[in-house]
């Protein structure tokens, strides 16, 4: 037999349908009737209560990006809506599957410039994979079971539903929906075997093959497909920033970071190698750099579930369509078990360079002051490199994704493609109750820390047990970083005048500690680590240290800076 509810709660039952046990919200009044729902299914469903609906956008995406399930946020119309606008394009250019539902005005008030009106579906169509406005309460549950299918299948993203107040409120005949199909969208294109033995073939015959590891191995899963493919046929790989941990840091296959701020071998010998196989990724014009030099020497194979990627910035010569945790096991079963050991020992020489002129200096600094990648590498250590990074943009962004060591999967949360200052402090707290049996440590600059500062109250309701480090060097930094080399050191705005970081975190109730010495650094990671729930660690770092290597906005990806 039916039930006969409220559309608000037959969004209660649609959420628990689909498995949701966590949402991130703010309450206001067009999204009334589905908070007062929620009253009765607090034990199910655990609403956190952010500071700021931007924060709960990039709370879900840390929660889905850690977790592999969808987050969900819920937030009111108007500016409730429009501050969700930014994690919705965040997830959308990351992959990150959340679904964003929030209230709006009765449909007789549609068009009328009511109060708190806005039209969110028209904002959102273009940063999301699906908007939808629910008018009447008999659609809640398809259109609930349709946003969870759209969000988490084929290339995961976001998907809005823009809930009309009456449909709230009116009453249907609930049951279950479950939505599995949708006509005309293909989220996993079905394999090829032609292109598989194309892309073996060109892969047997290779002298210098290299992979190209992105965050699409994550999300399809595919970590150990990815290890069994390498292995075979003996192929060195780099990862991309979203993409680190897919492969452990270790792996003797592993050599290091793609990108601007990337390690030089891989991206030296992108350049040199004669087959480039790119698994999960778009080529985005960090990692590519200047796209007339890139790779031109090399064939081309891309292995990706969303056609809109191939040949959108480097052209395939052979395009694998599909799941590539299928797709890479179906490939590989294909290749000859190779070693290609004087091309894998090639990196040696770059890293080696590497090491002298850039690592050993960031890690084990001259001076007196803290340098930043220090910090990360002894923050990394404490966790015996089984953390979860969490980073926000910039300098902090870049240095951590470097100096942090990757052994488990699912363990670096960052804002790749949009790179929203911000995002790191409200992801961590949803990467807590995403993975909460693992240590989340959120790496961010004194500028992204003010831009969600209000967030540590969240923190200190939910007792969220991020462990907070800041490298405070008082200056906005990266845009300093390129001040400094391409404008003649001319700050323009971007020194900053910092409050006492101490003092707020008392005020949150959030233990504390400022270090400022190498001496101090490793007692005061311990602390921070031993202390159950939150902590803040503030580190006074270099105030005009620099991420290096470096490729020059648009230059090649051969041409890396190492000093400024």
């Amino acid at each position: 037999m039916k039930d006969n509810i409220t559309g608000a709660e037959a969004l209660m039952r649609s959420l628990e349908h689909e498995g949701v046990d966590t949402i991130f919200g703010y309450p206001g009044g067009s999204i009334m009737p589905v908070f007062d729902a929620l009253y009765d299914y607090q034990k199910s469903l655990n609403h956190i209560l952010v500071r700021h609906e931007q924060g709960a956008a990039h709370a879900a995406q840390g929660f889905a990006r850690v977790s592999g399930k969808v987050g969900v946020c819920l937030v009111t119309s108007g500016p409730g809506a429009t501050n969700t606008v930014t994690g919705i394009a965040d997830a959308m250019i990351d992959s990150t599957p959340i679904v964003v539902i929030a209230g709006q005005v009765a449909t007789g008030f549609l068009g009328t410039d009511a109060f708190q009106e806005v039209d969110l579906v028209g904002i959102t169509q273009p940063i999301s994979k699906w908007s939808y406005q629910i008018r009447r309460a008999e659609d809640v549950a398809w259109a609930v079971s349709r946003a969870f299918y759209i969000a988490r299948s084929g290339r995961p993203g976001p998907v809005v539903l823009d809930f009309a107040k009456n449909a709230q409120v009116e009453k249907t005949d609930y049951e279950p929906v479950e939505v599995d199909y949708i006509r005309s969208y293909v989220p996993t294109p079905e394999m090829d075997m032609h292109e598989l033995q194309q892309a073996a073939d060109l892969i047997n015959s290779a002298e210098r093959p290299m992979v190209l590891v992105g965050q699409g191995v994550e999300l399809g899963n595919a970590q150990e497909e990815l290890k069994t493919f390498i292995e075979k046929a003996g192929m060195p790989a780099g990862c991309t920033l979203q993409g680190l941990s897919a492969l452990p840091t270790g792996h003797p296959l592993n050599k290091g970071m793609l990108g601007m701020h990337g390690n030089l071998g891989p991206n030296v010998n992108t350049n040199k190698c004669d087959v480039l196989i790119a698994v999960g990724m778009r080529f985005d014009d960090r990692v590519t750099g200047k796209l007339a030099t890139y790779a031109k020497q090399a064939k081309v194979v891309h292995f990706d579930i969303d056609p809109a990627e191939i040949d959108k910035n480097v052209k395939a010569d052979v395009a694998v369509l599909g799941d590539c945790k299928e797709t890479l096991a179906e490939v590989t079963k294909l290749l000859k078990p190779a070693t290609h050991t004087e091309w894998v020992d090639s990196f040696q020489v770059y890293e080696k360079v590497e090491e002298e002129k850039v690592i050993r200096p960031e890690l084990h600094p001259a001076g007196k002051s803290l340098s930043m990648g220090e910090v990360v590498r002894v923050v990394s250590e404490a966790t015996k490199h089984e953390g979860v990074l969490v980073t926000d943009v910039g300098q902090n962004q870049m240095i951590a994704a470097r100096y942090f060591k990757y052994t488990k999967n699912r363990s670096i949360v960052t804002s790749g493609g949009l790179g929203t200052m911000g995002f790191c402090l409200p992801a961590a707290i949803g990467a807590t109750f995403g993975t909460p049996e693992r240590t989340v440590c959120a790496i961010m600059g004194d500028g992204g820390l003010q831009m969600c500062i209000q967030e540590l109250g969240t923190i200190m309701e939910q007792k969220a047990p991020v462990k907070i480090i800041v490298l405070n060097n008082n200056y906005l930094g990266n845009v300093r970083q390129w001040q400094a080399m391409f404008f003649n050191h001319r700050y323009s705005f971007t020194p900053m005048m910092n409050p006492d970081y101490m003092k707020i975190a008392s005020a949150y109730d959030i233990p504390s500690r400022r270090v400022m010495t190498h001496e101090d650094l490793g007692a005061a990671v311990e602390e921070m680590l031993a202390t159950d729930g939150p902590f803040l660690l503030e580190a006074c770092v270099e105030e005009e240290g620099n991420v290096l290597p470096m490729t020059p906005p648009g230059g090649s990806v051969n041409q890396m800076l190492l000093e400024c």
